[in-house]
């Protein structure tokens, strides 16, 4: 095992390096556990039986239906599993969609998770759960949903294909881009914040030249890990809202939607919070911080409209009016019109107004 780094913050212990996966039955063995319930998505049972065999006698079941947006009944069937199978432990490999089901299992039967991630999400490094029920995706925070164990392997990311590598990773920069306006921000969620976007920018353009660059792929990893843990240290305002409508309602892909939705959000809310987001004007250059972010999405070939995602222009009134019937904190008002000409521009893919 080479170039393991270990960071221990707060009560989640997280550890970097190639290989670091091979290591996870000492994980389950440090939190005093024996039977870890293995998850996945259907679509990644393969590197769910792969690590049941790592686990070896420590496997206690694999369960592989994880889905987006973490829909409760699957929740509820998982957590049937895991009492059958008597697990202690829940060890989830994957993305978001994985993540949430660990958490939302977590939340309901206080398991222990360690989370080893195949993407940028960042959401293993925070205490929110994000859950769907008849349609509606609702968050909630709690400590008790926040991993034990997260275990950033650079080999696992590699495979992941460039397209998905680009979105997951502007899926992250989303949450530090946010934090910097956000209403409870302090200095050190502003370092962090810009930590997490500095290692995107500098790791990202690597990886999209040449996939198999571990170093690459691990500077990006350590940006989700920083921008995962400032979502878990401030509250989010409109660019999350409106991803979290769209991605509830119409049921978009999570991470395409983010990345598509970034630019206009932020553009939007750099009329009134020029100057919290000037730090992306000084990593990416340019006066506007969601342009800056547009220019960066389009350097990197990153899905620039709502459209391609299957969302009808017949959709947008109604989007328009979900993101805007609750009141939430966001620098720039929030207005139904101003929101519908946004939802607009993002549909099309043009380049934000600001």
């Amino acid at each position: 095992m080479v170039n393991v780094a270990t960071i221990e913050a707060s009560t989640v212990r997280t550890l970097f390096g190639a290989s670091i996966r091979h290591s996870v039955r000492d994980e389950v063995d440090r939190l005093g556990c024996a039977r870890a319930l293995v998850l996945s998505t259907p679509q990644q049972s393969d590197a769910a039986m792969e690590m049941a065999e790592t686990l070896g006698t420590y496997a206690a079941g694999v369960f592989c239906r994880a889905a987006m947006h973490t829909p409760v009944e699957v929740t509820e069937e998982a957590v049937a599993h895991a009492k059958d199978v008597q697990a202690d432990c829940i060890v989830s490999i994957g993305g978001g969609s994985t993540t949430g089901l660990g958490k939302a299992i977590a939340y309901r039967t206080d398991l222990p998770q360690i989370v080893i991630p195949t993407t940028y999400a960042g959401s293993e490094a925070t205490p929110i759960l994000g859950q769907t029920e008849n349609a509606i995706k609702t968050t909630l925070t709690d400590p008790k949903v926040l991993p034990e164990v997260i275990l950033y392997d650079p080999e696992l990311v590699v495979s992941l294909p460039v397209e998905m590598t680009v979105t997951s990773a502007l899926n992250a920069m989303a949450h530090a881009a946010e934090a910097l306006y956000a209403t409870d921000r302090t200095a050190e969620t502003d370092a962090l914040a810009m930590e997490g976007l500095r290692a995107m920018v500098d790791g990202l353009p690597g990886v999209v030249a040449s996939p198999e660059d571990l170093a690459a792929r691990e500077a990006t990893l350590r940006g989700a890990w920083a921008c995962g843990t400032v979502l878990g240290q401030v509250g989010m305002a409109l660019h999350h809202k409106l991803c979290h409508t769209l991605g509830g309602t119409f049921d978009l892909p999570h991470a395409q939607t983010h990345a598509v939705v970034l630019p206009h959000a932020i553009a939007y809310n750099a009329r009134a919070a020029a100057t919290e987001l000037q730090p992306i004007c000084d990593l990416l250059g340019g006066a506007n911080a969601g342009a800056a972010l547009h220019k960066f999405a389009q350097r990197m070939n990153a899905p620039l409209a709502l459209r391609d995602f299957g969302l009808q222009e017949s959709d947008l009134d109604r989007a328009a009016e979900l993101a805007t019937t609750k009141p939430y904190p966001n620098p720039q008002p929030v207005t139904r019109d101003d929101i519908r000409a946004l939802l607009q521009a993002a549909w099309a893919g043009y380049a934000p107004h600001h």
